[in-house]
């Protein structure tokens, strides 16, 4: 993934939702209560931002946002 294009293009407009949350450190939890929706859906989400996205971790994840511009750091 190099232009935020690229990442807007493979992420869905919920999934880059929850991206920004997780920026924010919230928790599965806290996104779930947020967003009106279950944990299990979070936790799938971020399962399928991790595997589209290719990260590895919540690091690999924050900066991938932030050279996508989908946060500022």
């Amino acid at each position: 993934m190099k232009t935020s294009t690229k990442v807007i293009d493979v992420l869905s407009r919920r999934e880059v939702e929850i991206i920004k949350l997780i920026t924010q450190e919230y928790s599965n939890e806290d996104i779930a209560t947020y967003l009106a929706i279950s944990k299990r859906t979070v936790e799938t989400h971020r399962k399928n931002i991790f595997k589209k996205t290719k990260v590895k971790s919540v690091v690999g994840l924050v900066m991938l946002a932030i050279k996508s511009k989908l946060i500022s750091a």
